[in-house]
């Protein structure tokens, strides 16, 4: 064994004690350090669907001590684990939480329509009804995005049911209620029932009105807008009347009963509320105010941010356990036949060759910004109803992938026939040209590390009830249904991205940049990291510059694709890097292209919303 190898094991050992810290520490504190039992439930829901959902039971909650119960819920193209921020704090302060997959998410069975995916909620709520240690007259419901339409479902199926079950309803970034749909007047639906908003300034979705020019508002205005103060004034018409803050409970008689109204209105968008202290010390307050804690902690005091911190750590113990175990499997001897005899060193630039590392990075980093919205927004990337494919988030993204893809391709067949076959380069040399067999083992050996790091993250679902994640980027276990709609059409696509991504950085644009004799190779695998986050960077930062100085978005149109690239800022950056790693130990330019475009097929596949 050389010292290289030796290295990888080590790494490879690293690399496992991050991700078991992760499991462990992830699930100390999500489980309040053993004070909270943690249930992964199935159920057949009365419409005939299986629901999924995270069980959370305090201690000492018992039939004959029965708890205020919550149910949690995601937005659309999420899953339960993104509601982590509310069960850790909502289950340590007493109450009976459980954070529920939407149908055509996660785990529940997919649905054919958004109408179906919004009634989930009540079915939600009807289970907990059920459960003999829940208090069924101190239910509340909170829903993110989608989840808060979902929200409002459950409490028109509530408002027809013979016995009321939701006694508390917090809106996150979701619209209320306002008017009634065939009159147009204010309308009260909550009734007695406690009900919140949380209203994110920079809202994308949500939070607008149009005002008597036509025009539609800011959400950063939402408080001044008359749909505001009349839910402030329990669905009476504001006009004349004082102006209502944010953050005050006002409180009215309702039926006999004393019910409150409140608006939170934190200074953040739409889908950091997933990740906000204000967000969830708002959540904390409104239930506890609503439903009464039955261990009150003041909102502040929050742990779930250690949570996330571990599941990050996880998330860079899987990136590091990737790149040494495909290392160290590429150099076994069936594998070794992959493995180049002699790797490709950096090239130094030939006549004009600057130009063209610089023109081409450049040139397919302009590409993709300018391509990414004209793209998405014509291939049916998002509909509300059932899009010509299962899953319409992976398929738009995947489409701008490959087409991205066969612009790197056509780039790199320019520059060899025009610049580096002219200064005596080959397809040998720089490691494109392999055999039919090494290419087989090559598909092989990807499949192998993606299972075998998958099982990683199978192993800390199973046992743990945790994955790898950060905000909205999150590698997580998943269902067989999930590997036959990731196979076509979104596997191909997004191999064609990251095979020629792969190819571009490690055949033909592995130079000595930042140094004469290439011993500084991180030098170029920054600036191709960098030029590879280039598109949605630029994209993201024209959007929310102009959305945070004039409270209005850039892409209205384009909100949701935009809100998409948060996760594809990370990935394309730290693909490129494990493709430079895996390269340089193998000069294999195909392998960490096929590891790369199988991970994120996945990856993108069980973080959405799936269709029947």
């Amino acid at each position: 064994m050389n010292l290289a190898q030796k290295k990888n094991k080590i790494w490879l050992c690293v690399a496992i004690a991050l991700m078991l810290v992760s499991m462990v520490f992830a699930s100390c504190i999500q489980s309040d350090w053993g004070k909270v039992t943690v249930k992964d439930l199935r159920w057949e829901t009365t419409m005939g669907y299986k629901m999924s959902g995270l069980l959370f039971v305090p201690a000492g909650v018992s039939a004959e001590n029965k708890a205020p119960a919550i149910v949690v819920s995601h937005g659309m193209f999420n899953n339960r684990e993104m509601q982590d921020a509310n069960y850790v704090e909502l289950a340590r302060r007493g109450y009976v939480v459980l954070s529920m997959d939407m149908f055509s998410h996660g785990y529940s069975d997919n649905v054919p329509n958004i109408g179906l995916v919004t009634t989930g909620m009540y079915e939600a709520v009807k289970m907990l009804s059920t459960i003999g240690y829940v208090d069924a007259t101190k239910i509340g419901i909170t829903g993110h995005s989608l989840g808060g339409m979902s929200s409002n479902t459950a409490v028109s199926e509530d408002n027809a049911a013979p016995v009321r079950l939701i006694s508390a309803v917090l809106l996150n970034c979701a619209d209320a209620t306002y008017t009634d749909a065939t009159t147009g007047a204010y309308t009260d639906v909550y009734g007695s029932r406690d009900v919140g908003i949380v209203a994110a300034q920079y809202d994308e979705f949500f939070m607008r009105q149009t005002d008597a020019n036509g025009n539609e508002t800011s959400p950063r205005d939402y408080l001044k807008n008359s749909n505001a103060q009349s839910f402030l004034y329990f669905g009476t018409d504001p006009a004349g009347k004082e102006l209502r803050m944010q953050g005050t409970v006002y409180t009215e008689t309702v039926d006999g009963t004393e019910a409150m109204r409140v608006i939170y209105n934190p200074s953040i968008i739409h889908p950091w509320s997933h990740f906000s202290q204000r967000s969830t010390a708002a959540t904390i307050a409104f239930f506890d105010q609503a439903l009464g804690a039955p261990n009150p902690l003041a909102p502040t005091d929050q742990v779930w941010q250690w949570k996330e911190f571990f599941n990050c750590v996880g998330l860079v113990g899987f990136a590091i356990f990737l790149v040494n175990f495909t290392i160290l499997m590429a150099a076994t001897p069936f594998f070794s036949s992959i493995r180049r005899k002699e790797i490709a060193a950096p090239r130094t630039f030939a006549k004009g060759g600057k130009l063209w590392f610089w023109g081409s990075i450049s040139a397919a980093a302009i590409f993709g910004a300018v391509i990414y919205l004209p793209i998405l927004n014509n291939v049916g990337s998002f509909s509300m109803a059932k899009s010509p494919w299962a899953q319409s988030s992976p398929w738009g993204v995947a489409c701008w992938a490959a087409i991205t893809g066969v612009f790197a391709i056509l780039t790199m067949l320019l520059s060899y026939h025009l610049h580096l076959k002219k200064n005596g380069a080959d397809a040998s040399s720089i490691g494109v040209k392999i055999g039919a067999k090494s290419l087989g083992k090559t598909v092989l050996l990807a499949l192998i590390v993606v299972v075998v790091a998958y099982g990683c993250v199978f192993f800390a679902d199973y046992f743990f009830k945790t994955d790898f994640r950060l905000w909205v980027l999150g590698i997580k276990a998943f269902d067989a249904k999930v590997l036959y709609t990731a196979v076509f059409p979104y596997l191909p696509l997004f191999l064609i991205y990251y095979v020629a991504a792969s190819v571009a950085a490690n055949s033909f644009n592995n130079n000595t940049l930042g140094s004469k004799n290439g011993k500084r190779a991180w030098v170029n695998t920054a600036v191709l990291a960098v030029f590879a986050a280039i598109p949605p960077v630029a994209l993201l930062a024209i959007q929310y510059t102009t959305f945070f100085s004039t409270g209005f978005l850039a892409w209205s149109a384009g909100n949701m694709q935009i809100v998409w690239l948060f996760p594809v800022v990370v990935f394309l950056p730290v693909t490129t890097i494990i493709s430079r790693r895996i390269f340089r130990e193998t000069g294999n330019p195909y392998l960490p292209g096929i590891i790369n475009g199988v991970l994120v097929t996945l990856i993108a596949c069980s973080n959405t919303l799936t269709w029947l």
